[in-house]
């Protein structure tokens, strides 16, 4: 059910009544980049049988050519009407309406050294090997040590990232979050099948 807003349609959600994995429909898998959000959404995607969506192969056009904020807007809109999906992204221009609808949030809150040597070896594949990242677009030297570059971006971003996922977390209203604080406790939510996994979420135990 919704309505709309002269800002957009505003959705009223429902709500799983536990964080387990097993009861939600429309997933958020949220973290820095590099720390796996894609990997560990295609692995809840095989466990749940939830289609995923690379936000990648959405909003990078041949050239690494960036889909314009309305056109954004407007495409995951649509996507989050549906009943059932696992995103592995969500950008600024349009994620409060993902929370607004999703059941549930699988939060990445690894520690920089972690997400950031991550990063930098997937980059450093990718040059060698010329693996397509999304829709024909490659890493480059030029990309990759440029002011703008993916790795720039994750020096840039990763405080505000821990510090929205830890508010989502904390905050008495919105989606329940599982907030995985390292890759093993990812290992173990899909080892487990997502069943009775509760990993540390600061929703039950601030600190």
């Amino acid at each position: 059910m919704e309505r709309t807003t002269r800002s957009g349609p505003t959705y009223h959600r429902r709500v799983p009544e536990t964080d387990r994995l097993a009861d939600a429909r429309r997933i958020l898998v949220y973290g820095v980049t590099g720390s796996g959000k894609s990997t560990l959404a295609r692995s809840l995607g095989e466990l749940t049988g939830i289609p995923v969506t690379s936000v990648d192969d959405i909003t990078w056009s041949p050239g690494w050519v960036p889909m314009p904020r309305a056109e954004q807007i407007e495409h995951f809109d649509e996507l989050i009407r549906a009943d059932r999906w696992i995103l592995d992204a969500a950008y600024g221009a349009w994620r409060e309406r993902v929370l607004e609808r999703a059941d549930l949030v699988v939060a990445l809150d690894y520690p920089r050294a972690v997400s950031l040597s991550r990063l930098l070896r997937r980059t450093a594949a990718r040059l060698i090997d010329r693996r397509e990242v999304c829709n024909g677009n490659r890493e480059t030297l030029r990309n990759t040590f440029a002011r703008d570059s993916i790795v720039v971006w994750h020096v840039h971003s990763f405080a505000p990232y821990r510090a929205r996922m830890r508010a989502w977390a904390a905050a008495a209203t919105g989606p329940p979050v599982i907030l995985l604080h390292g890759p093993a406790d990812a290992r173990a939510l899909v080892e487990s099948g997502g069943v009775a996994v509760r990993a540390p979420s600061l929703r039950h135990s601030p600190r």
